[in-house]
């Protein structure tokens, strides 16, 4: 009998293979354990439910994923739900299986929303932010090990991939499930969608949020607008670029106050206003700034401080920097590329433009080429590779600000030869995230090539262990904050002249982790110099006296920095227009 098996009138066919082979196993087993089998059917729908109510449910907001979200009424359910019911087989699995994974694109969506308004405070741009997430992996990189960021980049394409077939598949099983009683469907359907309209007009509400919800229509609405924005965006900031207030003044002209003067603008990474005025933080900043206040004024210098509001927060301090010394809100990729292929006047390009100053940037962030020095008029640039460091690297840092500082004596400041005074930009990077580990000072003399901070980087804490605890983020930030100010204030009090002014001021707020979820966007800036004259000339800007601004003191626009600079230091207007 064996030997006749799959004959059913003395015909041999032959055995179920694909797809109906798979269907006649399941069959079978499923007759073979029933019980089982009812299990897994009902938790696979379960899951499935809690799988698409959830994406339709889900906010674009951490602090707003709370239990009382995901008990609303989507609408959105009840048309996808009507339009499955209209249509015949194959196409309506095709709609669910594309409607699934559109739900699993939006959740993508709504979560890349949650991490870049933790980390930069703003929502994901569909238009611009794509390069970003290469940044995110040079970031991982740098702080965590090239495996680290290797494994997390492919673990979040799977993750991307198995998001959106496990929405697909779970879409197509609610459809399936949603057809087998047409009839009872169509009345579940027509009766959701009364309680949904009833609910709407009559504003019924839970827990504060109202019962009908339309939170994928809401979401698509506000993205529509925001790449609309976009596209509109970069012409309307193309003709502000070509507008400069300063753009046709004679060389003559541009900042005849400062000169003889050697002038260094210097950026602050992550030093916001929260490390002067946060309570778990200021302490020992505030101390900081005081005792180098006081060093700074037994040394012969003075110092006067006030606010910007940076034109980004926790991250891309490119658009910080740019913003200062340009004088354009430039708080898009977009439009800092504008910026950067325009011929507006930087601030420290109006210094190269005199020809009365060498102009020189000291980069320790920079790992590549950097075409940017063009549009900030600096004759040479000085990257991670070019100052001799040969000791560790401190996270993402790639040398200790004290070091980067050094250098720039050791390279440019203190060179005998020189016969201008010298106009500088320089980024300190040892306060950036993940605060760990963080250099510690050494004796100057004693800097050589780097390889003093051997044992102060194997000593120090680990970026794993720091980077997702927000108490310890808080702290560490604040020990790299007084870190970088202690570099730069000893720097100055050791090299600094008559003649030396420095400006110097953070690019934006640490992340929210660190300064909170309504921490303003300010920054402190301040100026420091031995002439008196110089402060003199900013004396109606009512700036606080010292390192330390006070809470009320003036709060402009970082884009207002450039002109008011520029004028101060006896600048003549003569506009150019787009």
């Amino acid at each position: 009998m064996s030997d006749d098996a799959g004959r059913a009138d003395g015909v041999a066919r032959p055995a179920p293979r694909g797809f109906r082979a798979r269907v006649a196993h399941w069959r079978a087993w499923r007759e073979r354990y029933p019980r089982v089998a009812r299990v897994v059917w009902w938790t696979v729908t379960v899951v499935s439910l809690v799988l698409v109510f959830g994406a339709l449910s889900l906010p674009n907001r951490l602090f707003a994923v709370q239990p009382s979200r995901f008990v609303r009424l989507p609408g959105e359910a009840i048309i996808g739900a009507a339009a499955l019911l209209a249509l015949p087989r194959r196409p309506r699995v095709a709609l669910a299986a594309l409607a699934g994974a559109a739900l699993g694109a939006l959740t993508v969506l709504n979560v890349l929303d949650m991490q870049f308004v933790e980390y930069l405070g703003r929502d994901f741009d569909l238009v611009l932010d794509w390069t970003l997430l290469d940044d995110a992996r040079s970031y991982v990189a740098d702080s965590m090990g090239g495996t680290v960021a290797l494994a997390a980049s492919i673990g979040l394409v799977l993750l991307i991939v198995l998001i959106l077939a496990v929405m697909a598949l779970a879409t197509v099983r609610l459809s399936d499930i949603l057809t087998r009683d047409t009839r009872r469907a169509t009345r579940g359907t027509l009766i959701a969608g009364t309680v949904w309209i009833t609910c709407s007009v009559l504003g019924v509400q839970f827990a504060g949020l109202p019962v009908a919800s339309d939170q994928v229509v809401n979401t698509l609405t506000s993205e529509a607008r925001r790449v609309r924005a976009t596209l509109q965006d970069e012409a309307t900031f193309g003709k502000v670029a070509r507008s400069d207030t300063f753009g046709a003044t004679p060389a003559a002209q541009l900042v005849p106050d400062l000169r003889g003067k050697d002038v260094i603008f210097a950026f602050i990474e992550s030093y916001g206003r929260s490390a002067v005025e946060d309570a778990g933080i200021a302490p020992g900043v505030d101390a900081t700034l005081d005792t180098s206040t006081a060093a700074l004024a037994k040394a012969g210098f003075s110092a006067k401080s006030g606010w910007l509001t940076s034109a980004t927060y926790g991250g891309s301090s490119w658009l910080g920097h740019s913003t200062t010394l340009s004088g354009l809100w430039v708080d898009t990729q977009q439009r800092y590329r504008t910026a950067m292929n325009s011929d507006h006047l930087s601030l420290t390009k109006a210094f190269q433009k005199t020809g009365a100053w060498d102009t020189v940037g000291i980069m320790p962030g920079v790992q590549k080429g950097w075409p940017e020095q063009r549009f900030y008029g600096l004759d040479k640039v000085y990257n991670a590779f070019q100052m001799g460091y040969q000791g560790p690297k401190f996270s993402w840092s790639t040398m200790p600000d004290q070091y980067a500082l050094e250098a720039f004596q050791r390279l440019e400041h203190g060179r005998a030869d020189r016969d201008k005074p010298l106009m500088s930009e320089i980024i300190l990077t040892s306060s950036h995230q993940p605060w760990a580990p963080i250099p510690k000072m050494v004796s100057w003399d004693e800097l050589g090539d780097g390889s003093v901070f051997e044992g102060i980087e194997a000593d120090g804490e680990k970026a794993s262990d720091v980077i997702a605890d927000s108490d310890r983020s808080k702290k560490e930030y604040g020990r790299s904050i007084q870190y970088s100010v202690t570099a730069l204030t000893q720097w100055m009090e050791r090299y600094g002249t008559d003649d030396t002014v420095l400006v110097f001021l953070g690019d934006h707020q640490p992340i929210s982790r660190v300064s909170g979820n309504h921490a303003s966007r300010d920054v402190p800036v301040s100026i420091v110099a031995k002439d008196p004259k110089v402060l003199d000339k900013i004396a109606a800007w009512n700036w606080t006296d010292g390192l330390k601004p006070a809470h009320d003191a003036p709060v402009w626009k970082m884009s207002s920095f450039r002109d008011k600079f520029l004028t101060a230091y006896g600048s003549t207007p003569h506009p150019t227009t787009g």
